[in-house]
């Protein structure tokens, strides 16, 4: 019976994963073990930060709308009731915006809010 050789698909399969892992630090990027290790570790932080960057977003545009809020004298639930309460359908990220780029138009929203 031949023996059986894995050394083609074997080598490219380590190449493949240490290609993935160029940049990483010291023998993370350069050993098969520690690279596969570390992308691992990599891949599953990657999954679950997709999900987090979402949240994080959303408390970021929350802040900056708070904080023009409450430059202009109101907090940031009487804020958003009072929108609601208009029929003013913009969500947080416009939101925030208008809040740091265009203050004239964030005015009048308070405004209207306010109203």
């Amino acid at each position: 019976m031949a023996k059986v050789k894995h050394s083609i698909a074997t080598h490219k399969r380590k190449k493949r994963l240490l290609k993935k892992t160029k940049g990483y630090w010291a023998d993370r990027s350069k050993q098969y073990q520690q690279a596969r290790r570390s992308l691992m570790h990599a891949l599953v932080y990657a999954y679950r930060d997709r999900r987090l960057k979402k949240r994080d977003f959303r408390r970021l545009w929350i802040s900056r709308i708070n904080a023009a809020c409450r430059q202009a004298g109101l907090s940031y639930n009487k804020f958003i009731n009072g929108l609601k309460k208009s029929k003013i359908n913009l969500d947080r990220k416009i939101l925030a915006d208008l809040a740091v780029k265009d203050s004239l138009v964030f005015q009048k929203l308070v405004e209207i809010a306010k109203g």
